[in-house]
Formats: structure tokens, sequence, C-alpha cells
């Protein structure tokens, strides 16, 4: 009687077992998964380089690959704005379904080699405090050193690293929008 018992309870105990003691930690995204809840998408008043109003709501019901920081683009901003460029390219018969944003933190000009470099980028002016307080950062980093990934319903759920590999991060959005049907 024993034995048939602990027949019947050992798949429940190991289930237990493995889900609350011991965790399995490999993890298949290079991209750091980002809980929404604590960083829910705030009402910006964001403006296009001309002026006229717009919110980042109107983006959704598409991925959205997000960059901030100030117009003066460095290096690493040109390397963030030519990676999402071709980093949506590269998915191919998907790529309609990303929309690449620039949030730009100042009301400096931003040079016009760079919005006919980068055109299809969505630039915008933001208040650089909301924007400090919305996207998460690293320890030792800005905003500004990362890309963020924001899901059709308008929620941030990914982060890349400063100094991210295309490759991985090309990855990453393949199959977020291989298992999404929204968006």
């Amino acid at each position: 009687m024993l034995a048939i018992l602990a027949v019947c309870a050992a798949p429940l105990i190991a289930s237990y077992l493995t889900y609350y003691v011991i965790k399995p930690q490999g993890r298949t995204n290079y991209g750091e998964l980002i809980d929404p809840r604590q960083h829910p998408q705030p009402t910006m008043k964001a403006k296009t380089l001309d002026g006229s109003p717009v919110d980042l709501a109107a983006y959704k019901g598409k991925w959205q690959m997000l960059q901030a920081g100030p117009a003066q683009c460095d290096d690493a901003c040109r390397k963030h704005l030519h990676d999402m460029r071709q980093l949506r390219l590269a998915q191919g018969k998907d790529m309609d379904r990303i929309e690449r944003v620039w949030l730009i933190t100042d009301e400096q000009p931003v040079e016009t080699i760079l919005i006919r470099e980068y055109d299809g980028t969505h630039m915008l002016r933001a208040p650089a405090e909301q924007i400090k307080a919305w996207l998460p950062a690293d320890a030792g980093t800005t905003y500004a050193d990362h890309v963020y990934l924001i899901d059709p319903l308008g929620n941030l759920m990914m982060r890349f690293p400063k100094d991210a590999d295309p490759n991985r991060m090309k990855k990453d959005i393949a199959k977020l929008l291989k298992a999404s049907r929204i968006g």
C-alpha cells in the first residue's frame, strides 16, 4: 500500500522540487526581460521634429525598438540607430511589424544628415525627466546606452545591454515576432 502511495506521490513531489528548489539557470534570450508593471508607459508630451504633438501610444499595434538620448548623436548613438535600421530590415517579411523610435531628450537641432540617413525612424522630442524615470538602466549606464523593445500593447518588455551584439539581438526579435500573434 505504501509503495502505491509513493509511486503516485513521486511526480507531485518531483514537480514541487524542480519548481521551487532546482530552478533552471539557462535562458535563451539575450536581452533582459523587463516587468512592464514596474515600468508603465507614461503619457509623454512628445512632439515630432516639426513641433506636432504625438504620443507613443500612436505606435501601439506594432513592436517598437526605442532609443533615447540627446540630439547631438555621438558614435554610440549612431551605432544604435544603424543597428535598429539593420535589425528591422533583417526581419524580412516581418519588418513591417516593427517601428523604430528615437526619443530626443533636448531641444538642440538634429543634423540633417542623420534625418536623411535614418529615414523611417520616428524622431520625437520628449522630456528627459520622464524618460529617465521610465526607462531602466543597468548600474553604471544610462538609458542612452541601451536599445529597448516595446510590445504591440505598449508595454516596455526588453532592454538590450550596452554595446549589444546585433546578431544576438536579431535572434531575440525574430523569436518574439514568431511567437507573437499580435503586432
